[in-house]
């Protein structure tokens, strides 16, 4: 199985050398460096990655595009994606990708594995989130949130079909992944959260309400079309 792992950076220098170093015993590893103003490219390419870096800073959406599209066509089986703060502990990355021959999606869940030192914020959040998302899509899913997931690498332009930016994107795919009937599994994964940053503002809040109100209506379109129809 020949895995890439795709690391969207943004101001990670101090995390991001050990992570590329941990990510490259089970893969390629292509890190996007998202308009940084710190070392994160110098040290992610001293580190072994290889670094495409955004002249300004254009959201983790974004990013993951950009690696999607340096890696299609290039052979590989799974696409890993994850974060580069050190949030995500790259040993998990073989079982995400061991369990594709069955899943086209896996999610690396936080929420069946110990949660007590997630921020209860976050918890509130995405609990909330994967609640509202699971009611529109049909999944059972616990972390719809989570940024550390792998993907079957014959669903790369799934990824880049999303049109999102910003972190409405983890949303998207899921919504998405739900529209092409892609079979989603989870695996509990731990998470450290010490240096978690957070660029969630009340705009931003404002959008996800926008992004749901959408989905919703054109679940209710949907059926209502399909009601005409009998």
């Amino acid at each position: 199985m020949k895995i890439v792992t795709i690391i969207p950076a943004y101001n990670e220098e101090a995390k991001i050398e050990e992570v590329v170093k941990e990510a490259l015993k089970h893969g390629d590893v292509i890190v996007v460096d998202d308009g940084s103003t710190d070392n994160t490219s110098i040290l992610a390419k001293k580190a072994g990655a290889t670094v495409i870096k955004h002249e300004r800073n254009k959201g983790k959406g974004a990013a993951i595009k950009t690696g999607v599209k340096r890696i299609i066509d290039k052979g590989y089986d799974v696409i890993v994606l994850m974060d580069g703060d050190g949030q995500h502990d790259p040993q998990y990355i073989e079982s995400l990708a061991s369990r594709i021959n069955g899943a086209q999606m896996v999610i690396g869940s936080r929420f069946m594995d110990d949660i007590s030192k997630m921020p209860l914020h976050r918890r509130f959040s995405n609990r909330i989130t994967t609640y509202l998302l699971d009611h529109l899509t049909g999944y059972q899913l616990t972390d719809s949130q989570s940024g550390f997931k792998a993907i079957n690498a014959d669903h790369a332009l799934l990824l880049l079909k999303i049109p999102y930016n910003d972190y409405i994107y983890e949303s998207e795919l899921i919504r998405m992944a739900a529209a092409h009937n892609l079979i989603i599994d989870e695996v509990p994964i731990g998470c450290h959260y010490a240096k978690e940053k957070s660029y969630i503002g009340v705009a931003d809040l404002l959008k996800y309400i926008i992004f749901i109100m959408r989905v919703l209506s054109h679940k209710i379109i949907k059926r209502i079309g399909n009601y005409l129809d009998l």
